[in-house]
């Protein structure tokens, strides 16, 4: 091996000092230079081991083709040159603050991470959104790390809010932090109003506030009914929608809900208006009948009339249960999912309210549902910083975007280009299928692609600025946050003779495999 021998001058030392100090290292190197080897002496020592290890092994663990003790040239190099003789070996990490999300495996060290701390750092490691989307396939612990960073963060002040949970996953989490749960269907009684007004915004006139209001209840309505249509209004159509919500805010003193909206389009299908337009007339059915389904169809008694429950600003986690609605079909998937974050947005978008929230959206593909509900969706990423608001968007693959209108459609492309436009990522592995799709969207390099193909569960790629990190979430959880966070007991669930279900680990410990898979 190479004998490397470093010599450090002080640095206070004058340029005549430092000259004398290079004369009294030459000196060193020449008492410490070998004599000569004859080349008829370099023979290939006998393995330590005859026959075992093979010519040319020393005893020592090291290979070397010159007689065993043979003394090699000091090499001289500064700190800094020695330093570069091992490149890339270890990261420096993110040196964002917040709390430890997990450990990156490339520096060896505990990674901290939020996205306002990420937003505020000007350096190449900063971010410009405090939006992430975060990619994978089903079991790769997408869910579980996104619960561990909301989890964590709650100490930190910040809270999380869920509008739409399809399949009732965080439920148990905000139970056990002392967080809300509001459950839609089965029944219950909880309504959520997608017109509600929402609180005054502080820092803004008057002006202000209406025109926003106004905005966000058109773009709703609007979306909702494209989205139960399925297919873009008319031009006629959206002026009789719009004229109807005007009516129905005057009739209820500002307090319109879809029923009022449905009632005044009744209204004016009939001609009992000042308006005595033909074709507005004619425009008010398809709208009309859309919204029959909200009055008296599969989506009644959870959005047509004003909200019974509030948003609770001080709960830690707020989560909207939509799991029963989820089972119906895509369609109410697609419409509750609009109802349930059109209403948290109106609550929680002020400027001055000093909290720190996570949006998170699952299926978040749902949202995206028509041209004005991706344009809204749109807008209020842009606005998510000046809110304090990180929107984590959940996806299983690339492909998921496909369901977002046609192929090489307005509304697809768009969808495409929100998702690349958001610049932190959390990429989670991928299905071999699903390689190419990431590769070619996302435009990254077919090595990042190839890693992210071999993460294992819980590990993930996380791009945040200009640099990326490849980290492990679930190697920092505990006992606690691992049955907090388990998103998959139900696949663990076996029969047993008498039809009780029983968790198959537990049964394990009791049963070989083979009785487990007859049971």
């Amino acid at each position: 091996m190479a004998r490397h021998t470093l010599y450090v001058a002080p640095a206070e030392a004058s340029r005549a000092e430092r000259r004398e100090f290079k004369k009294k290292i030459r000196q060193l190197e020449r008492e410490e230079r070998p004599e000569p080897v004859d080349k008829k002496e370099l023979q290939l020592p006998e393995a330590a081991v005859p026959g075992l290890l093979g010519p040319g092994f020393i005893a020592g663990g090291y290979w070397n083709i010159g007689r065993p003790g043979a003394a090699v040239p000091t090499h001289e190099a500064t700190s800094r040159h020695i330093a570069g003789m091992y490149p890339f070996v270890a990261d420096s990490g993110n040196g964002h603050g917040g709390p430890v999300l997990a450990v990156d495996l490339n520096a060896d060290g505990l990674f901290q991470y939020t996205p306002w701390d990420a937003y505020k750092d000007k350096s190449a490691r900063g971010a410009f959104s405090t939006n992430i989307v975060v990619l994978g396939a089903y079991r790769a612990g997408k869910s579980g790390t996104i619960k561990t960073l909301v989890y964590r963060s709650i100490a930190f002040g910040h809270q999380g809010i869920v509008p739409s949970d399809s399949k009732g996953e965080w439920v148990a989490l905000a139970e056990h932090i002392g967080g809300t749960v509001i459950r839609l269907g089965a029944g219950r009684e909880e309504r959520l109003n997608p017109l509600d007004r929402g609180p005054r915004r502080t820092g803004v006139t008057d002006e202000q506030h209406e025109k926003m209001v106004e905005q966000r209840r058109r773009t709703t309505l609007q979306s909702l009914v494209e989205t139960a249509h399925g297919s873009p209004i008319d031009a006629e159509e959206n002026a009789a929608l719009g004229l109807a919500l005007d009516r129905a805010i005057s009739t209820t003193d500002d307090h319109p809900t879809l029923r009022e909206v449905h009632k005044q389009l009744g209204v004016i299908r009939s001609g009992e208006v000042d308006e005595k337009d033909s074709e507005l007339i004619q425009a008010a059915k398809t709208p009309w009948w859309t919204l029959e389904r909200f009055i008296s169809g599969d989506l009644s008694g959870l959005f047509e009339d004003e909200s019974t429950v509030s948003f609770d600003g001080d709960s830690p986690l707020v989560v909207v249960d939509t799991s029963e609605l989820f089972a119906r079909s895509d369609l109410v998937a697609q419409l509750t999912q609009v109802c349930t974050t059109a209403w948290v947005q109106a609550v929680i978008s002020d400027k001055q309210s000093k909290r720190k929230r996570y949006l998170i959206r699952e299926e978040g593909w749902r949202d995206m549902t028509n041209l004005k509900a991706l344009q809204m969706y749109q807008q209020w990423l842009k606005l998510s910083r000046d809110y304090g608001i990180a929107n984590i968007i959940l996806l299983h693959k690339m492909g998921d975007l496909d369901a977002v209108g046609e192929a090489n459609s307005k509304e697809r492309n768009l969808a495409y280009s929100i998702i690349n436009d958001i610049e932190n990522k959390f990429l989670f592995r991928v299905n071999q299928q699903g390689k190419k799709a990431l590769q070619e969207k996302l435009d990254l390099p077919a090595s990042h692609v190839e890693r992210i193909a071999t993460l294992g569960r819980g590990q993930f790629v996380a791009y945040i600025g200009q640099f990326s990190y490849i980290l492990d979430c679930f190697v920092t959880s505990t006992d606690e946050e691992r049955s907090l966070f388990d998103t998959d007991s139900a696949m663990n669930m076996v029969k047993d003779d008498d039809g009780f279900s029983i968790d198959r680990e537990k049964l394990d410990e009791f049963w070989p495999e083979d009785e487990v898979l007859r049971a």
